[in-house]
């Protein structure tokens, strides 16, 4: 596919700026180029974190937290089935219990019960003698559920992170998101948004002098940031100052081998340094393996990884979550193909979306494939699989110019009967509908993005940094690239050049090891799914790696794009 290539202009005033306080001048060019105009943005104490008490409603949370530690009340944490959610309760689990809380754990299976708290998850938490039912990472949502559990005479405190709906629960409720919040960061995560409302439980329990008089040291919520980190770069959140400094806190302590057995156990079984622990092995290596458990079975053993206290019963997690992981990725490989096969006749008849549903895919990695398919085809997917009771779910991914959840909203309300339920971000979103309905909605998602879309708005877009003068391929560059925290919203650098091919040749299944010439230059390259052959000279999108092989650091170069020339 053609892709437009475009450069980051960076500030320049911004960039003077950064040079003058020492920064090496090809990071303060890249770090102007994201809006970085201080050197105090850059700076990742945890002094620097914004204060909890601009979210709306945590000292009441914080008070009806206290009183329950207070009361001994049974506090039943209700966990999201995704790392995010994983971590948060976790997080919950451990902050709560050493500041001397009764705490347990329920976490809905998606297969059974669905997402968020529903009547049927109230009724559960009620046999458990819970007192207050804290949410973690959903209840945005659970209108029905809070009703059903506070009839049941439980209290409910909601912690979440997800964009709300026109109506809220009548709940305590702490989301950076809600309506009146003047909390400045809105890409908190679940896990970050939890680590808060610990913050603000921890000073009220100060003012009431509860360690003093429980004999309780005082929580050090700093030992626990690797679980902040994991959920935080999981769940794709928006990298702001605030979360950088929750993610680099989190990865210090992982590298200093200050960390969870069950993520030290994590890192050990996808082969990854944990001494050189960093955002892209949390993404693409520990994410996964805790998110295999809620797509095919069962979060608890995620949550119980995360919480174990020793390294053999965390190996023993750890090596399950892996073998779900193998699992999960061969489901999603078979109906990745069989969905390309769709998606391939649906692009080529000029549509501007991807729907694709069979009754024998998986609830499970739905989400997964629609995003392959988002990137292979640039356009908003959604994919769906069986449900219960004649229903299909579905998962969704969407490109830069579609908010995918205000798209669905849309759709409900042009066809109120249509959508059984909905939710999500910007980029992602999830819902229900009746198998039946799988045409029509596709019609009506269809009629819904062509008017929300141009044919510009589906040509992929590179955001690049412009060229990379050749000196600077080197293996020093690569590392100094690596240094800061760079994610969702605050990019890593990738760079824009033209080379010659002077050889190439096919490894592993469907990739491509080539060795690329720039001005007397050579560098090796990697062409991750290129199958086919590379012409004489091309242009790339391109990111330079620190590659170790056999105890010997190389440059690397990472292609994203590349197009003749």
């Amino acid at each position: 596919m053609n892709a437009a290539i475009h450069t980051r202009q960076p500030d320049p005033q911004a960039e003077q700026t950064l040079l003058a306080a020492g920064t090496p001048p090809l990071l303060a060019r890249l770090f102007a180029a994201r809006q970085v105009s201080r050197p105090e943005e850059l700076e990742n104490r945890l002094n620097r974190l914004l204060p909890y008490r601009d979210l709306k409603n945590i000292e009441a949370a914080a008070g009806r937290l206290a009183d329950a530690l207070a009361r001994q009340e049974n506090i039943l944490v209700l966990a999201d089935y995704d790392a995010d959610g994983a971590t948060a309760c976790a997080l919950a689990m451990l902050g709560l219990s050493r500041m001397g809380g009764r705490v347990n754990f329920l976490v809905p299976n998606r297969f059974e019960h669905g997402y968020g708290l529903t009547p049927e998850l109230a009724e559960l938490a009620a046999q458990q003698q819970t007192k207050l039912l804290l949410t973690v990472d959903n209840g945005i949502a659970s209108i029905a559920g809070v009703q059903r559990a506070q009839a049941l005479g439980m209290d409910v405190l909601i912690t979440d992170h997800h964009l709300p709906g026109s109506e809220l629960p009548a709940c305590i409720i702490v989301n950076p998101n809600q309506p009146g919040c003047r909390f400045p960061s809105k890409s908190l995560a679940g896990v970050g948004v939890m680590f808060y409302v610990l913050s603000a439980l921890r000073a009220e329990l100060r003012a009431r002098d509860w360690f003093a008089e429980q004999g309780l040291p005082e929580i050090q919520l700093a030992e626990l940031l690797d679980l902040v980190a994991v959920g935080t770069v999981a769940d794709v959140v928006t990298l702001d100052h605030n979360n950088r400094i929750l993610v680099e806190q989190g990865l210090k302590r992982m590298r200093a081998g200050k960390t969870r057995p069950g993520i030290r156990a994590l890192f050990q079984v996808a082969k990854r340094d944990i001494a050189k622990a960093k955002p892209f092995d949390l993404g693409f290596a520990i994410g996964p393996r805790i998110n295999a458990a809620g797509r095919l079975d069962d979060m608890s053993v995620g949550i119980a990884c995360l919480l174990a206290e020793d390294d053999e019963h965390a190996a023993l997690l750890a090596e399950e979550l892996n073998g779900l992981n193998r699992e999960r990725r061969e489901i999603e490989q078979s109906m990745l193909a069989e969905a390309q096969n769709l998606a391939e006749q649906i692009a080529v008849n000029g549509r501007f979306g991807i729907t694709a549903f069979r009754e024998d895919w998986h609830q499970g990695v739905v989400g997964i494939v629609a995003g392959r398919l988002k990137d292979r085809f640039h356009r908003p997917a959604i994919v769906f699989a069986p449900a219960d009771n004649g229903e299909i779910r579905g998962s969704g991914r969407s490109i830069p110019k579609l908010h995918l959840r205000d798209a669905l909203d849309l759709l409900s309300k042009r066809h109120p009967d249509l959508l059984l339920k909905f939710g999500g971000h910007a980029m992602a979103a999830g819902l229900s509908i009746r198998a039946a309905d799988f045409g029509r909605f596709a019609e009506a998602f269809e009629q819904v993005l062509q008017e929300l879309l141009d044919e510009y708005d589906l040509t992929r877009t590179f955001l690049t940094d412009g060229s990379l003068p050749p000196a600077a391929l080197s293996v020093q560059t690569a590392e100094s690239l690596a240094e800061p925290v760079w994610g969702q919203g605050f990019q890593a650098p990738s760079f824009y050049d033209e080379f010659d091919v002077l050889w190439q040749r096919e490894v592993g299944i469907g990739h491509r090891k080539a060795g690329l010439s720039r001005q007397g230059r050579t560098v090796e390259a990697m062409f991750f799914r290129c199958p086919e052959a590379l012409p004489p000279k091309i242009g790339t999108v391109y990111r330079p790696v620190a590659n170790e092989w056999r105890n010997q650091t190389e440059l690397q170069l990472h292609i994203d794009y590349w197009e003749a020339c």
